[in-house]
């Protein structure tokens, strides 16, 4: 593999963008000009090779991001196209862990869409290259130089504009390249497999040499050599450009702009030229950088064939019932039958099978090396974000960060005897996925699901009938409430009854009183009794502690109470028990006595919204019942902090969507119990 032609020829990219910018149609054009594939699929038909699953599908979206490798005037391609549905950011968080470069996607009618903006943002903060194409010239309302400005207003970013549309929506022809100067048209009969390149057409000329002005003018700004001839007038080598726009990409300096509309064939392989061109090979980007175990030192590793192995696991997936996990590969070599260790969990696993992906076909190969992208068989303990490395050369690279789920809903089994095959089912399903959670609500007993979103859960669902054939009902998880009381009480109680022939007497007076929230609870002893032993003072603590349990008004745990023992009544039949049975009896009827309160638990949410939009989803907070504690700028987006009650948070990821055109997102967190 990698070291026929070496690294300098890998490029691992990731396919970044909103629901229906056209990043499946665009990787299936890709692969068929490549030679990979010998007809397009089209996803409006559920016929793309990229989109496998039958949910995918069905509802014409990515889910999973799928690996493919291909090949491109000598340089091999992986390409990793992710999904851009919220719901699924991480499917992207992860590709863009593990990828060396990215090309951003957008559609020419929306411009730079709500979820384009979060991917974009999640690729920032890996740093990594990316370029960018204007898709759907071909389609009414389509505005590529607005989407141009979107770019560079909602992103941040440097775009560097290469190439201009000829012509737009039912009259764009094909495209001017700025960097040679020459317009390039697709040929109708071969579905765009050829081109040819024409002289750009005289009436396009103004702005053509505007565009290339401005081309070289933002270049000057970055490379000291293209300045030199900028401005002596000298003139610039198309092999000159082409380096000043690839290091200044690879620098995060400038982000090259391509344009064309994907379903009509049009604009794709100038773009492979521009990921092959200008975007970075395993050499290009910093080595990979990560702690050794023992001594938890830095060390760096780079890109390079012989040295130590180190990979980072970034996906499971379950196919066929057994374990294939998605590794990259950083440094070193590893082969079929090696033996590799995952310093986080101590253990070492043996490397069944290594194969190169191609969406969900595969084929096998005898070893790995630095810069590629393989599925492995037999790692039975790794999971996503796991180092992988030689014993010999340990090290521990950073994991991926996960979100915390934000909704969650009850699921049971419709069959009684599908119990064990759904836990065993949800098991599988949350090895795959981080941001997939379950668990056994042990007060309600309800298995409870949680994920990022309605359409996440559903597609959980949808997952466990058709892969797992188990059928399930879902509703609202129940909120657990508490209880406490408003007023301190105090209460005399006498137990006196003959069970089983013999007599057994008990008296205790208690004092009940309400504490600041959140202290728990608290049982003193202020009973000056000389009779009282340490054996019924246990009994009676014991007493109350089980009464605590379930409270007066709906069965709740009474919290956050102090309960202090005054004194006791004790005659020759009190025995362990009957102090146990009448403890428990005077806490039940103090707390009748102590105007009990239902308490609720309170979520603290922290909601990042653009600026626009803050007043509306304060607006939706205060009808939640919401308190806003705090407001604070972060970059582009306010971020509020608010305690909300619970039951007032179901659906809130849709409503919070609404409210803010898809571009917020929030997380919460239990925070108290407070009056309902």
């Amino acid at each position: 593999m990698a070291s026929a032609h070496k690294l300098t020829g890998i490029r691992n990219i990731g396919i970044i963008a909103h629901i229906d910018a056209g990043k499946t149609t665009v990787t299936e054009r890709v692969l068929y000009y490549t030679g990979r594939v010998h007809r397009m699929g089209e996803v409006h038909d559920g016929e793309a090779t990229m989109d496998w699953m039958l949910e995918e599908k069905e509802r014409g979206i990515t889910i999973t991001s799928a690996v493919t490798s291909t090949q491109w005037r000598g340089h091999d391609i992986n390409i990793i196209d992710t999904p851009g549905h919220v719901d699924f950011t991480i499917e992207v968080e992860r590709s863009l862990r593990v990828l060396d470069g990215a090309i951003g996607i957008f559609c020419a009618v929306g411009g730079v869409e709500p979820q384009s903006e979060t991917v974009w943002h999640q690729a920032d903060r890996y740093k990594v290259p990316k370029i960018a194409f204007i898709n759907k010239l071909d389609r009414v309302g389509a505005d590529f130089y607005r989407a141009v400005q979107m770019i560079r207003d909602r992103l941040g970013a440097v775009p560097l504009v290469v190439q201009l549309p000829w012509g737009i929506e039912d009259t764009l022809k094909g495209v001017i390249d700025l960097i040679k100067m020459k317009g390039i048209l697709w040929e109708e009969e071969t579905l765009g497999a050829e081109f040819r390149e024409v002289p750009v057409p005289e009436e396009l000329m103004d702005d053509v040499n505007n565009y290339r002005d401005q081309l070289l003018e933002t270049l000057a700004d970055k490379n000291d050599q293209i300045m030199e001839k900028y401005l002596s007038e000298e003139e610039i080598g198309v092999q000159e450009i082409k380096q000043a726009i690839r290091s200044a990409t690879i620098n995060l300096d400038l982000v090259p702009v391509f344009c064309g509309a994907a379903l009509r064939n049009r604009g794709i392989q100038p773009l492979l030229d521009g990921i092959v061109d200008y975007l970075p090979s395993p050499l290009d980007i910093p080595p990979i950088v990560g702690h050794i175990p023992q001594s938890g030192d830095e060390e760096s590793r780079p890109a390079d064939v012989k040295g130590p192995f180190s990979a980072l696991a970034f996906k499971v997936m379950m196919d066929q019932g057994r374990k294939m996990t998605y590794v990259r590969v950083y440094s070193g070599t590893v082969k079929t039958g090696g033996l590799i260790y995952n310093p986080g969990r101590n253990i070492k696993e043996k490397l069944s099978r290594i194969l190169k992906m191609h969406s969900n076909k595969r084929e096998r190969v005898d070893q790995a090396s630095a810069g590629d992208i393989i599925a492995a068989m037999g790692l039975k303990v790794t999971t996503t974000g796991d180092t992988l490395c030689s014993e010999d050369g340990p090290i521990l690279l950073e994991p991926i960060q996960f979100n915390e789920p934000v909704i969650s809903v009850a699921i049971e089994p419709k069959k009684v005897q599908d119990h064990d095959k759904l836990m065993d089912s949800l098991a599988k399903l949350s090895d795959e996925d981080p941001t997939f959670k379950f668990r056994i609500d042990e007060e309600t007993g309800q298995t409870i699901i949680s994920g990022m979103g309605e359409l996440h859960l559903e597609i959980v669902v949808g997952r466990l009938m058709r892969e797992y054939f188990v059928e399930t009902n879902q509703g609202k998880p129940q909120v657990v409430y508490r209880e406490t009381l408003a007023k301190p009480v105090t209460h005399e109680e006498v137990f006196q009854q003959e069970m089983a022939g013999q007599q057994h007497f008990a008296g205790v007076k208690i004092e009940v009183s309400p504490l600041p929230r959140g202290t728990g609870n608290r049982f003193i002893d202020r009973c000056e009794s000389p009779v009282l032993t340490g054996e019924f003072l246990d009994a009676i603590s014991q007493g109350i502690s089980e009464a605590e349990a379930g409270g007066v008004l709906m069965g709740y745990p009474v919290i956050d109470v102090q309960t202090a023992l005054l004194d006791v009544r004790i005659k020759e039949t009190s025995d362990v028990m009957a102090f146990r049975i009448v403890a428990n009896m005077a806490f039940k009827k103090a707390c009748q006595g102590g105007e009990p309160l239902l308490l609720e638990p309170i979520m603290k949410a922290e909601v990042l919204v653009p600026d626009e939009f803050t007043g509306e989803v304060i607006a939706d907070l205060n009808t939640r019942q919401g308190k806003i504690e705090n407001i604070s700028i972060k970059g582009l987006v306010q971020v509020l902090k608010a305690s909300v009650p619970l039951s007032r948070m179901f659906g809130y990821s849709t409503s919070l969507r609404s409210a803010s055109q898809g571009r917020g997102t929030f997380t919460m967190q239990f925070s108290h119990y407070d009056k309902a």
